[in-house]
């Protein structure tokens, strides 16, 4: 395939270029060997077509690759449509190449840290004359926690990045020196059997994912990433610190930065994550953490074979030697592999009990199992000090040192696991308890401020209200069987099992209180000591939810037995705010600044009762849920929403983009860190903006709220319009998800999950839910303003970081939305009349938002300020757009009576292509 790019590259970006082409070639030369030069002809004669297409939307282009596309069969389209989804994944793998080259040339040249590292956080808050005690202070409070979730978004197989992988590693050893002809003939044929490997391995899944899949999918980038990446972290953390200070007292971090996840216990209307799915999902977690153990402890008995009459070992570290079952004479003089003979053989007789797993290589012998973590890295500690006080720190330093620190950050458990369910079925079960237990207690009934009552008065009684005796309905059962599998998890696998409780669709206090009601009903509320076990994390998401968070909040917090359960809890309440369904609810405008608003009105609520506010932000990959660089929207919080916690959901949709290659997977957990840490030292208590710039936003939204729910909801036919023009119907029965696309078996839009509702905008071209309701917004704003309304919002965009990030990811979204394309997916809508209102509707606003974006941002044209992406952007987009092209033809088809299983997979394999090639928006 040809991979011919812009002519004026910049001689930096050089290298990516070279990538492109390499991996183009590879492919097209795989594409004409496999499936013959005719097939790989009409491939490039679609994309120079489509190049046509998309630089001018000549007709004469639109109707000549229609004509191509209506002329292939199904067999030949799913194979042009394999050769472009192909391209973009490769075309991934050399820009992520590409971003790791770059960094190393930063590094190499000495330039000064960059955003998003931790190298350059500390040397602003050096600047800003934070002192050693104050940075001590920050990592000893702080909690930061991306969280793993599994959505319908992710079109990834496991089998796909394994080879990846393979050609990440091999396109990595091109960059490191000049390799001489007989490596350069060995690396260039890894390539080309890697990319057949792909070729002739199946993009798409035979059958729809279970849960189970997902965790073990889940798992994967914990041997990619997680395992090895967050201990080096740590390690360049703690070495930078005592570089830039040399009285840094602390040798050791805490381990602020912890892998969280909901997959396996989040289960929000997924009726498939129950009590038995949930603890198989601890248990490999759990293997997957001691198997890690297991092998790096062979790996370091291997290396340390000092002998004792060589050296000097510590009265600790000889009483663990002479314990461990390791009695062979040919390592009697060896007390540091006897040692860890003797940790494996514990380790090992630990994954037999807590997960009936069988290490792959068998200990020298018995030994008792460790009942905590803890006592893992007690034992792992005393080596460590024998070696550091016996002239042996360097040793120290290594494996010992990265493995120390996975067992603190990891334990038994591996990944803290979420629960999370629909407020709605909290009520229903706490009502059916109180039905069976008090029949006189009519809870549905209650008015709020009856249930507060009720169930206030139910956590300071000792007595349950569940029998063993009485069986009550499945979904009641269901609720109490996974609430004590969680409490089991937390006895076996340690207390981080299972820390928090997420209670979707919020909007009251009695939410909170039945959940502890719940959690006292199997044992994790005691009401004799008003302790908690469990965080219980209210999740606002509906634009109303948002407005009224703050004084549901007040409310709760103003109750002393509440507050006396919070107080075990450390005293600090998570709440999560909901991007998704706020997006979809009043539009990107105002769910972005109703989120503002939200925030401050929080840390207002919490200073005035003195709690420590930690919130966690439900984001997506995508603009339209939330998504969009980390480092910047962390920084566009208001002041006092940080304060050293913050969780982040990590969609399934970018998970492997962001964490498949290790390099970029630690850069991305780095820019977690190191924005929390600029939040939360250098802009703790910014002043809010000018009181100029909140009217203008409140009235900007407003407009936009009015606009967008004009379209989605008000507007006649637009339910049918987006059913046909997207493919909406297609992604909810393609295989890439346990969840349903929808709450309820409706095509309402209410009903919708805002996941595929997102992913739907992105796969036409038009990415709505990230841009509708702006350019109409500032229009009406404008017209109701002095001559300089235009400067007034100028200034909003360079002195308001949160405005500033608002119109970035604005800008983003507009960049990869095409209308040319839209218009295409427009006439799969049987109405014409509907088609052309509708079409039209859109296709003006997205026209008025990108006239305004331009004159409010100074660009000429988008992404202006952003090269990157633009060159990312120059260089997919003329192998994604024929993807576009062929969806289209293949929707005419599967939704007429010439279809059948190609066609069908046909269109989940430009889906699939589509997303990969959109990356972050799709």
């Amino acid at each position: 395939m040809s991979a011919n790019a812009a002519l004026d590259v910049p001689e930096k970006d050089q290298p990516l270029r070279d990538d492109i082409r390499l991996l183009g070639r590879i492919l097209g030369d795989t594409v004409r060997s496999q499936e013959g030069e005719a097939v790989f002809d009409i491939v490039e004669r679609i994309r120079q077509t489509s190049v046509r297409f998309h630089r001018a939307e000549d007709e004469s282009a639109r109707h000549e690759l229609e004509d191509i596309l209506k002329s292939l069969s199904p067999k030949q389209t799913v194979r042009v449509v394999r050769a472009y989804t192909f391209f973009s994944h490769l075309a991934n793998l050399a820009e992520d190449q590409h971003h790791i080259r770059r960094t190393r040339a930063h590094a190499l040249a000495g330039s000064a840290p960059r955003e998003g590292t931790m190298a350059h956080a500390l040397d602003e808050a050096r600047k800003a004359g934070l002192t050693s005690e104050q940075l001590h202070s920050f990592f000893k409070t702080a909690h930061i926690s991306p969280v793993l979730t599994a959505h319908p978004t992710e079109v990834q197989r496991k089998s796909i990045l394994t080879v990846q992988m393979d050609l990440a590693r091999l396109m990595l050893q091109r960059d490191h020196g000049p390799m001489t002809p007989e490596e350069e003939e060995c690396n260039l044929e890894g390539l080309q059997r890697a990319v057949l490997t792909l070729w002739q391995t199946s993009l798409l899944r035979d059958t729809r994912l279970a849960v189970i899949d997902e965790v073990s999918n889940g798992l994967t980038f914990y041997d990619y990433t997680f395992l090895r990446e967050l201990p080096r972290f740590y390690a360049a953390l703690e070495d930078r610190l005592r570089v830039d200070d040399p009285s840094w007292k602390t040798d050791e971090l805490p381990s602020f930065l912890r892998m969280g996840s909901w997959i396996g216990g989040d289960r929000d209307g997924n009726p498939f994550v129950t009590a038995p799915v949930l603890s198989q999902a601890m248990r490999m977690q759990s293997t997957k953490a001691i198997e890690f153990y297991l092998e790096e402890l062979h790996a370091l008995g291997a290396e340390l074979s000092l002998n004792s009459r060589i050296i000097s070992v510590s009265e600790p570290l000889r009483t663990l030697a002479e314990r461990s079952p390791d009695t062979s004479d040919h390592r009697l003089l060896e007390p540091y592999r006897r040692a860890i003979a003797g940790i494996y053989a514990r380790l090992a007789a630990t994954a037999r009990t807590l997960d009936g797993m069988e290490s792959a290589r068998h200990a020298v012998g018995d030994a008792p199992p460790y009942s905590t973590p803890q006592e893992l890295r007690a034992d792992l500690d005393i080596i460590d000090r024998s070696l550091t006080v016996n002239g042996s720190a360097a040793l120290a330093r290594g494996r010992l040192r990265h493995l120390r620190r996975a067992v603190d950050l990891f334990g038994f458990h591996l990944a803290t696991i979420d629960l999370r369910q629909n407020s709605d079925v909290h009520e229903r079960t706490v009502a059916e308890l109180f039905a069976v237990a008090e029949p006189e207690v009519r809870y549905a009934e209650m008015t709020e401020d009856e249930r507060i009552d009720r169930l206030l008065a139910e956590l300071e009684t000792v007595r349950p209200l569940a029998s063993p005796h009485i069986a009550y309905s499945e979904e009641t059962t269901s609720e109490l069987a996974i609430l004590r599998t969680a409490a089991d998890c937390r006895r076996r696998f340690g207390t981080d099992a299972v820390v928090n409780c997420v209670i979707s669709k919020a909007d009251g206090v009695s939410d909170i209180l039945e959940v502890a009601v719940l959690l006292k009903e199997v044992g994790m509320l005691h009401p004799q000591d008003g302790t908690l076990d469990l965080n219980i994390a209210p999740l606002f998401e509906t634009i109303e939810d948002l407005r009224n968070c703050a004084r549901v909040m007040d409310r709760l917090l103003s109750l002393p037995a509440y507050r006396r359960l919070l107080d075990s809890r450390g005293g600090v309440q998570e709440v999560m705010l909901g991007y998704s369904d706020s997006n979809k609810d009043g539009g990107f405008l105002t769910s972005g600044w109703e989120l503002y608003k939200a925030e401050i009105a929080l840390v207002e609520v919490f200073r005035k009762h003195g709690v420590r506010l930690r919130l966690f932000h439900g984001r997506g990959g995508s603009v339209g849920r939330g998504g969009g660089p980390s480092y910047q929207a962390i920084l566009a919080q208001p002041g006092g929403a940080v304060q050293g916690t913050i969780r982040i959901t990590e969609q399934g949709e970018v998970i492997a983009a962001k964490y498949s290659n290790p390099e970029v997977g630690r850069r991305n957990l780095e820019t977690l860190a190191a924005a929390t840490l600029e939040a939360s030292l250098l802009h703790p208590d910014e002043p809010a903006p000018s009181q100029a710039y909140l009217e203008a936003m409140e009235e900007l939204s407003a407009h936009a709220f009015k606009a967008y729910r004009g379209l989605v909801y008000d507007t006649p036919g637009f339910e049918k319009y987006f059913w046909e023009s997207t493919v909406i119907g297609e992604i909810a029965n393609l295989n890439i998800g346990s969840r349903p696309a929808s709450r309820k078996k409706t095509t309402r839009i209410e009903d919708l999950r805002a996941i595929p509702w997102v992913f739907s905008w992105a796969q036409c071209r038009l990415m709505l839910p990230g841009w509708y309701g702006f350019g109409s917004a500032v229009k009406a704003w404008l017209d109701n303003r002095p001559a300089d309304g235009m400067k007034t919002l100028r200034a909003m965009h360079a002195e308001w970081p949160f405005f500033r990030t608002l119109l970035s990811n604005m800008d983003m979204v507009l960049s990869k939305s095409n209308l040319a394309i839209a218009s295409r997916y427009a006439e799969l809508v049987s109405d014409p009349a509907l088609r052309e209102s509708i079409f039209n509707r859109i296709r003006t606003e997205l026209e008025d938002s990108v006239e305004m974006l331009l004159q409010i941002t100074e660009q000429s044209q988008l992404l202006e300020r952003n090269p990157l992406l633009a060159r990312s952007i120059r260089n997919r987009f003329p192998y994604l757009d024929p993807l576009n092209h062929v969806q289209v033809e293949l929707l005419k088809r599967h939704r007429s009576s010439d279809s059948g299983e190609q066609i069908a997979r046909g269109i989940h394999l430009t889906i699939n292509g589509i997303a990969a090639g959109l990356r972050n928006s799709g």
